[in-house]
């Protein structure tokens, strides 16, 4: 009798661990993002191995069979959502331009001063800029010169300011409706269009998961126009591919340009811990008439959100 009741606490432990990660894989498997704690969580599906993990190491020293089922089907799911979401069919068609593109969080302008050293250093022929009030806007037109002399912005301070550097000609486009700025553009490279957007939708914060996942849909209607036109839209969706409404994006046709180089699960925030523990929520999507090769996400003093650089390679359709 009392060796089985101190099997009790361990088995209780089990359970509701077993009970909280469910509950995230649930709505993986149920394609949707639920309720605050759970878009929280999904941003941080793989991390989830660790509690399932402890739960079967649980449910085995107290011999709790049911439990040791349930934890051993639950790390299953796990593994089995570690795969990349989404088709990929790069094109084979002849290349008609190469195109580097950056896109960085720089945190209320904070990361200004690193970015400028990453666009001198990378040289970007786009750079896609969140979080950029004034001071940011100033010191990147000062910096980057005459290499950048077409622009984009969303005016504004703290995290409601964005910027578009290109060194091809644009067109200015109406660009995504949302709380925070996200401006687009259609740039002629080497004579052929290619639709740009600025992607920035809200964090899902408590009380503010229905506006983030709205946003998000409105990306989505924007890739979904237009799908002969070769797009790019890249920036901080606060969104990971365990994200219901992120993969409602990829679903139009638009492929993460990290996946296609073999990065789909490198963290990009937070910075300070992205090495061990993060999500990839910076994230360059483009559609399928584009290769991309050589993906780096690098580190920015100064903001909490890694650059992404992506090569692309624009290709005649077949």
């Amino acid at each position: 009798m009392t060796q089985h009741r101190g099997r009790r606490p361990g088995a209780w432990c089990a359970g509701l661990l077993l009970a909280g990660v469910s509950a995230v894989v649930g709505c993986r498997i149920a394609d949707t993002d639920g309720i605050t704690p759970v878009p929280q969580l999904l941003a941080f599906l793989p991390w989830l191995l660790a509690p399932a993990g402890l739960a079967l190491l649980c449910a085995l020293f107290t011999r709790w069979w049911t439990g040791l089922v349930w934890a051993v089907a639950v790390l299953g799911l796990l593994a089995w959502y570690l795969e990349p979401y989404g088709k990929t069919s790069e094109p084979d068609g002849p290349p008609l331009a190469a195109l580097r593109v950056l896109t960085a969080n720089v945190e209320f302008g904070r990361g200004t001063p690193a970015l400028a050293r990453a666009v001198r250093d990378r040289h970007p022929d786009i750079v896609f800029v969140q979080e950029c009030e004034s001071g940011c806007r100033a010191t990147l037109e000062h910096d980057t010169g005459t290499r950048y002399p077409h622009r984009r912005a969303v005016e504004a301070d703290g995290s409601r300011g964005s910027l578009v550097l290109s060194r091809y000609p644009l067109i200015p486009a109406p660009g995504v409706h949302g709380t925070l700025g996200m401006p687009g553009a259609v740039a002629d490279v080497h004579g052929h269009a290619v639709r740009l957007q600025l992607a920035h939708p809200v964090p899902p914060l408590p009380g503010r998961v229905g506006v983030w996942r709205r946003e998000l849909g409105r990306l989505r209607a924007f890739a979904a126009t237009g799908p002969r036109t070769p797009t790019v839209l890249a920036g901080d969706f606060n969104a990971s591919q365990d994200h219901a409404a992120f993969r409602h994006i990829i679903d139009t046709g638009l492929t993460d340009a990290a996946r296609l180089t073999g990065h789909d699960r490198v963290p990009s925030w937070p910075s300070r811990t992205a090495s061990v523990l993060g999500a990839q929520l910076d994230h360059v999507l483009v559609s399928r008439d584009f290769t991309a090769a050589g993906a780096r996400f690098l580190p920015l003093a100064g903001t909490d959100h890694r650059a992404l650089v992506v090569d692309l390679t624009l290709r005649r359709r077949t």
